[in-house]
């Protein structure tokens, strides 16, 4: 019989998973309890770290319609992303490289399944900021090569016609 704060952990755990546009599965058997501090805290603001259980995450992942069930083995905790999935994988995936007891196992993108090799490869992406001041740019040059084309024809035109004349002037004087 389920109990009143199973229940809750349940609903808690589907609400952040329904909430978030990406969670990490992730196994974390011999970090400290500074070591997930610090964890946390490298996460910022817009993921949130929580050790969970492995039943009671089964079921609140069918609830939310999420896939996790290969994940949830052993001693599992989760960041829940609210923000940039790529600087959440990135923290993850830095953190592991100095703490290797932090192994990333797997998790879900925007409802879509990831594998631990999927999640390393979403943090060597670069950021959404980066990703869009490089855009912002390519956008700027395309402008600016535009203007310099548009500028030209109205030039090339006026060289064009002031050669013709200077030409045809040439041609009238010398049949004089």
């Amino acid at each position: 019989m389920a109990t009143a704060d199973k229940v809750a952990a349940v609903e808690e755990i589907a609400g952040k998973l329904r909430d978030s546009n990406a969670a990490v599965v992730t196994s974390y058997t011999g970090l400290s309890v500074a070591q997930l501090k610090t964890l946390r805290r490298s996460l910022g603001e817009n993921a949130q770290y929580r050790v969970v259980k492995n039943t009671l995450t089964k079921i609140a992942a069918k609830q939310a319609g999420v896939e996790l069930d290969e994940y949830l083995k052993g001693s599992t905790a989760v960041a829940f992303v609210t923000g940039d999935p790529v600087e959440a994988a990135k923290g993850l995936r830095d953190f592991a490289k100095e703490n290797p007891a932090l192994v990333i196992k797997g998790g879900v993108l925007d409802g879509k399944g990831l594998s631990a090799d999927e999640i390393n490869r979403l943090a060597d992406l670069e950021s959404r900021e980066v990703l869009l001041a490089k855009l912002a740019g390519a956008m700027k040059g395309k402008q600016s090569q535009a203007a310099a084309l548009f500028q030209a024809l109205p030039s090339k035109f006026v060289r064009t016609a002031e050669a013709l004349r200077v030409k045809k002037a040439e041609q009238e004087g010398g049949a004089e």
